[in-house]
């Protein structure tokens, strides 16, 4: 008989394979592509009896959650959905929520614990790592993040756009490559745009740039331009754009910031 793997988790001893008191799992299903998520996601999933997320995270891995019972809401109700999924929780039911990427980026991770706490749910919690659209745009691009980078919201929902303005602009001066997400939205049309000519104060419009939409899934494209032309481009939620630093070139095709190994 082969013993279950443990682990330590908040000073107590869980099982991994076996999943012991882990109630809730907070799960990063990547970008999009099934083969990008990870196998520990996919034994998470396996093992849980309700699925939470977002009704198109749900689509893309229905597959995986067949006879598991859902709960499914659309964009802006996040705090809803989590609150169900605590709940069913505390019902003494093992449950995932799924976040496309990775769940501690720009994901549902802080959030969940966060509604746990409120409604004085202990219950164990697992988060678990997915590949973030940053680390999966660059892939395809190349090699743009082998160096420092920032990663940078443009959505103006929950962050004041000064503050994201002021990120911008800082981390520019700082030589940093960025990556953007959210770029732009039907009521943001004009953010990238706006995104490049701050950047553009610090840096010069010759820097090399890409873009990825629909990373890993259906109708994927890319492009890798200069930032001056970028600032034009039309883009949606579902890009992500990577701007370079004084560094990053282009070499066969792929856009890439050098390490500075050959220094």
């Amino acid at each position: 008989m082969v013993c279950p793997k443990k682990t330590t988790y908040g000073g107590k001893i869980i099982k991994i394979n076996g999943w012991g008191r882990v109630m809730i799992s907070i799960i990063g299903i990547g970008p999009g592509e099934k083969a990008q998520i990870t196998p520990l996601a996919i034994e998470a999933l396996k093992n849980s009896e309700v699925v939470a997320g977002y009704t198109l995270y749900i689509d893309i891995i229905k597959d995986l959650i067949e006879g598991k019972e859902i709960i499914a809401t659309p964009m802006m109700q996040e705090v809803e959905r989590c609150r169900m999924a605590a709940l069913a929780a505390k019902g003494n039911k093992n449950v995932a929520m799924v976040s496309s990427g990775d769940a501690g980026i720009y994901g549902m991770a802080a959030l969940m614990i966060e509604i746990c706490e409120e409604l004085g749910i202990r219950e164990e919690i697992r988060v678990i790592a997915g590949i973030t659209a940053a680390s999966s745009a660059a892939a395809v691009l190349g090699a743009p993040l082998t160096h420092d980078f920032a990663v940078i919201s443009l959505s103006n929902l929950l962050t004041k756009w000064e503050d994201i303005e002021k990120r911008l602009d800082l981390a520019s001066q700082a030589g940093f490559v960025i990556v953007i997400y959210n770029p732009s939205s039907k009521k943001r049309a004009d953010f990238l745009k706006k995104a490049c000519e701050i950047v553009m104060r610090n840096i010069s419009g010759d820097t090399m740039c890409g873009y990825v939409r629909n990373i890993g899934r259906e109708g994927q494209t890319h492009k890798i331009l200069p930032l001056k032309e970028l600032k034009d481009e039309v883009v949606d939620m579902f890009t992500t754009v990577i701007i370079g630093n004084s560094t990053t070139r282009v070499i066969n095709g792929k856009l890439v910031t050098p390490r500075g190994y050959r220094i």
